[in-house]
């Protein structure tokens, strides 16, 4: 069984690879820098737990789709997809001052890329019954912030889609979660990567409701 972290980084994304990796997961990463995933798929491996890493920009759906895709060759079909790559400080202009143009970026980057990561595991999914695919946003998914306002419109969109995602799949066997997080996620930050890595795990052993908030 296989997990694609989708936005994996130092912080939440290891913590969840190493919280489902003692779960005897694999785990695929998948970002922009190939650099970056190569080491941390080293420390996973460090760890004992079998690592791959497919780099690709998240705003080109077609790329995000085939790192999907090949890491699921690589480790075997997708169990659970977790979607949270970390917005760009350009997506969080004030209300005020953000155009049409400026709000193309954060729809590609949180709906679009959602789209497309979703659609690349979800038929396997359908195929064997079960699965669970994670969205993990910031707390501007849940309230809105005038200063950042890309954000506050795309992570509404990217909630819009997991939650009738989740109505049409779980009939089916495949749980669809959203958790929304207010603060900063890192050592010493407002939440500690872990704990939250444990919130995630429990999305996919439990089964329960569709969204979480933490830190409001």
């Amino acid at each position: 069984m296989s997990l694609v972290i989708v936005g994996a980084g130092p912080n939440l994304g290891l913590a969840i690879a190493r919280r489902f990796g003692r779960e005897g997961f694999s785990v695929g990463l998948v970002s922009r820098n190939q650099a970056k995933l190569d080491d941390l798929a080293g420390q996973l491996r460090s760890d004992g737990i079998t690592a791959a890493a497919a780099a690709a920009d998240i705003r080109d759906s077609d790329a995000l789709a085939a790192a999907i895709r090949s890491l699921a060759g690589e480790l075997g079909e997708v169990e659970v997809l977790e979607y949270s790559p970390l917005p760009a400080r350009e997506f969080m202009k004030p209300i005020l001052e953000t155009t049409a143009a400026d709000v193309l970026g954060p729809l590609e980057f949180s709906v679009l890329g959602a789209v497309a990561a979703a659609q690349a595991v979800v038929g396997p999914m359908l195929e064997a019954g079960r699965g669970t695919i994670l969205y993990t946003t910031g707390g501007a998914a849940i309230k809105p912030y005038p200063l950042r306002a890309g954000v506050g419109i795309s992570f509404a969109g990217e909630v819009a889609y997991a939650r009738m995602l989740n109505e049409e799949l779980a009939p089916r066997g495949i749980h669809v979660a959203h958790t929304a997080i207010a603060g900063r996620i890192a050592a010493g930050g407002d939440h500690e990567p872990a704990d939250i890595a444990e919130v995630l795990w429990s999305h996919h052993v439990d089964r329960g409701a569709f969204q979480t908030a933490i830190g409001f």
